[in-house]
């Protein structure tokens, strides 16, 4: 196994992000497992310290029901090896897990791709200009606040904007970049009103056509607020993987949110926002067990292979967040996840409710059918909304949708084919 050499620690990777909390979790699912598997006391001769697990064990050794199973446990089950080969197995999960962390801490590989050239900037949003002949129709493509940019743009193999541009449209993107000082106090309204808007007029006025508009995750769900507050200046939606009922299917979540919302709001108060770990620490609870898979399974791989660099160079923007500003913050935990304000139509930019059953353009939902960041039943409650909209469902995941090896057959030849047939 090829395994790269270690660089000195100024240049180790801080992921997986928040990374006390994965191990902590890692810990805690193991010592669950021998709280599970151990009697609750000690062992007595009519077995009524034996846990279920253990008892189901030792009767099917005694060829007897569990529930009529009254023999001595150590007649049934050798506990000292049974616990000695539990506590090896352990020992082996964490080791791979380390190994696999370690590995990806001290891979080799380095993004070089070059973010295309900004050609309008609000603050530390840039409209960047990502190619596509001049007289093609124009798309602006909205990524999420949260993430960076450049999913839409990982690799050369891996792009959607250059899959765009390359079907004959000129292609746009609005990277939010990370907020600046004079950001700090800046609303959902904001980045709507001050930013998202005026890159629309700046491409209507430097095409002169109207841009269709596409937006992935919570970009979705903000181009949505602009295509009812601004119809005349977009010619189509995309919505991919956009947010909107944000009930479905997330009661942890939701609970969570409600019965911390004091200490979460007082997080926010003295950080002056959702720092990336939260935010990262929020995404890792809809699957805790992800991260101990991943990076067991990345620990066997031959670190030299494409496969291993195409880890890294994902987990590398997973791990490069953007944090939330502090009313941006409260409007996406509170107002969206918590109240549910975008499906009860309470949801207001300006003086505007933001109700989709008011857009006229076309516009297409695409779906992945895999999604656990978005449920397929939160953006179908968006798409159902729409007046003609068009679902495209996916076999695909949320991220994969965007970086997988399958994306680019898919996802992104029949999106550009849609965006490009309409008129």
């Amino acid at each position: 196994m090829n395994v790269p050499p270690r660089p000195s620690p100024l240049s180790m990777r801080l992921g997986p992000r928040p990374l006390p909390l994965h191990l902590a979790t890692e810990g805690w699912l193991l010592q669950m497992s021998f709280a599970g598997l151990m009697p609750a006391s000690t062992p007595s001769s009519n077995d009524s310290a034996l846990s279920k697990p253990i008892r189901q064990l030792a009767a099917e050794r005694a060829n007897q029901s569990p529930d009529t199973y009254t023999q001595d446990w150590h007649h049934g089950l050798d506990v000292v090896a049974f616990v000695d080969a539990l506590t090896r197995e352990a020992k082996a999960r964490m080791d791979r897990l380390l190994d696999g962390v370690n590995r990806y801490q001290t891979h080799t590989f380095k993004r070089t791709r070059v973010a295309p050239p900004s050609i309008w900037s609000h603050g530390a949003a840039s409209l960047r200009d990502c190619g596509g002949p001049t007289e093609g129709p124009a798309v602006m493509v909205v990524p999420s606040l949260i993430n960076r940019a450049y999913i839409l743009d990982l690799a050369e193999d891996r792009s959607l904007l250059a899959s765009i541009a390359q079907s004959g449209m000129r292609t746009f993107l609005l990277d939010w970049g990370e907020p600046c000082a004079h950001e700090r106090t800046f609303s959902m309204d904001d980045y709507i009103i001050r930013v998202m808007i005026p890159a629309l007029e700046h491409i209507v006025a430097l095409t002169k056509t109207k841009p269709r508009l596409a937006g992935y995750c919570m970009g979705g769900t903000l181009t949505t607020a602009a295509a009812v507050m601004c119809p005349d200046l977009i010619s189509g939606l995309a919505l991919l993987a956009a947010p909107w009922d944000f009930h479905a299917r997330s009661d942890a979540s939701r609970h969570f949110l409600t019965t911390f919302r004091p200490m979460i709001e007082g997080m926010i108060t003295a950080q002056g926002g959702a720092s990336v770990d939260f935010l990262q620490a929020m995404f890792a609870s809809l699957d805790p067990t992800l991260v101990g898979r991943k990076f067991r399974g990345f620990a066997v791989r031959d670190m030299a292979t494409d496969a291993a660099q195409k880890f890294v160079e994902l987990e590398d923007w997973l791990n490069d967040g953007v944090p939330l500003v502090a009313d941006v913050a409260r409007q996406c935990l509170f107002g969206w996840y918590s109240e549910n304000q975008t499906l009860k139509n309470a949801w207001k930019v300006g003086d505007t409710i933001i109700d989709p059953a008011l857009i006229k353009a076309p516009t297409l939902a695409v779906i992945p059918s895999h999604d656990r960041i978005v449920p397929p039943d939160s953006a179908k409650a968006l798409a159902s909304r729409i007046p003609h909209a068009k679902i495209m469902t996916v076999d695909l995941g949320h991220i994969g949708m965007m970086a997988g090896s399958s994306a680019p057959n898919i996802l992104y030849a029949p999106f550009a084919k849609w965006l490009k047939e309409l008129r």
